[in-house]
């Protein structure tokens, strides 16, 4: 499928065809990388391209609750910080994000509320700005 077709497959359960074309410009708007890729077929994306498709797909369906596991796995730092300006201006825009992320630092820089989890457990939480500055943090994610 095109990068195109991917997108408008987030707005299955959408009934309204002009709210579905909106969200998939709103897409692109976020995402110009996608728009210069729209009719190029979805799998020969490079893993970031890949990462913003599967954002923007998830964004046709208009969500109020995005869950994101790992969006950041091996991404280079560069497209790290695109995949994360790109999740922090969806939550501006009004969507409840839920990261599950490896890369500390890069979280807690998007992060307003934070959990550490050590084998299944919560063992510390509070604001992003509080993690970030927790002596144990820096130690064990952070690096000192």
């Amino acid at each position: 499928m095109t990068v195109h077709e991917n997108l408008l497959l987030g707005g299955y359960l959408v009934k309204d065809q002009k709210l579905i074309a909106e969200r998939a410009d709103y897409a692109y708007e976020l995402m110009p990388r996608l728009a210069e890729r729209r009719t190029q077929q979805g799998g020969t994306l490079s893993g970031g391209e890949q990462q913003m498709l599967a954002l923007g797909r998830a964004l046709v369906g208009g969500p109020k609750l995005l869950l994101l596991d790992e969006p950041s796995m091996g991404l280079a730092p560069l497209i790290v910080k695109q995949v994360m300006d790109i999740i922090t201006e969806v939550n501006k825009q009004g969507t409840t994000i839920l990261l599950v992320e490896q890369n500390a630092r890069a979280a807690l820089k998007i992060a307003d509320r934070a959990y550490v989890l050590e084998s299944g457990r919560v063992t510390m939480h509070g604001s992003a700005e509080e993690l970030a500055a927790d002596p144990r943090v820096i130690e064990a994610y952070l690096g000192a």
